[in-house]
């Protein structure tokens, strides 16, 4: 596309140094930049806001309302992946309340304690949603634009069918805690087996997962 090689133009005693692209960046464009940026509600400050967690101004350190843009992994700290660090998850959480809980904020002004309340259940909901494989998978897809309604059940793999029916058979004839354990035993194996093929469809990105993410 370029007739010449692109890079990144240095700049030497405050001058740029010409090149294919070789031009100063406009003043223009430079204010328009710092125009876009959020400013702070309490003192009007335009400094750089999504600075560290973006949750206070850097001026003033009032409480900034939350960012309608942010996922669930991003304000988590996670990689957007189905294989989630649930002790950093649990970490996460327990900073961010740290931060955020109204608790701390019944001192502030209404503004602050408004805002609280909502970081507060954005903080809550994410960490519930990622916790759990099935809601984190939903989750998953639902921000690659495929949404799956609750109980949908109608492609149900026949054979994890008859396993589901098997189990509850086992749970009811179950007289001793010896059989509830080995009853355990069976539905975590399971389980494990299912989240690890969850996991690797999501790595391969082919979004052909099994029908059982989407059953209660």
């Amino acid at each position: 596309m370029w007739g010449g090689r692109v890079g990144a133009l240095p700049r030497v005693g405050g001058f740029w140094l010409t090149g294919v692209l070789g031009r100063k960046p406009s003043c223009n464009a430079a204010s328009l930049k710092g125009n876009n940026s959020p400013q702070c509600w309490n003192c009007g400050g335009s400094g750089n806001l999504i600075e560290g967690d973006g949750f206070f101004c850097p001026q003033c350190r009032a409480l900034q309302p939350p960012d309608p843009t942010r996922d669930h992994f991003s304000l988590m700290d996670c990689n957007r992946s189905f294989r989630v660090d649930t002790a950093k998850l649990q970490h996460r959480y327990q900073q961010l309340q740290r931060l955020v809980h109204p608790d701390f904020f019944s001192q502030r002004s209404q503004t602050e304690k408004d805002f609280s309340e909502k970081h507060s259940t954005l903080v809550n909901d994410a960490y519930k949603t990622l916790l759990a494989p099935l809601s984190r998978g939903l989750y998953l897809l639902k921000l690659h634009g495929v949404e799956i309604p609750e109980g949908t059940d109608n492609k149900m793999d026949r054979q994890f069918l008859m396993e589901i029916m098997d189990i509850n058979e086992k749970l009811a004839e179950a007289q001793t805690e010896a059989a509830m354990k080995e009853i355990e035993c069976i539905v975590r194996a399971k389980q494990k087996e299912l989240t690890d093929s969850v996991s690797r469809a999501f790595e391969q990105d082919t979004r052909e997962l099994p029908c059982s993410l989407s059953c209660p």
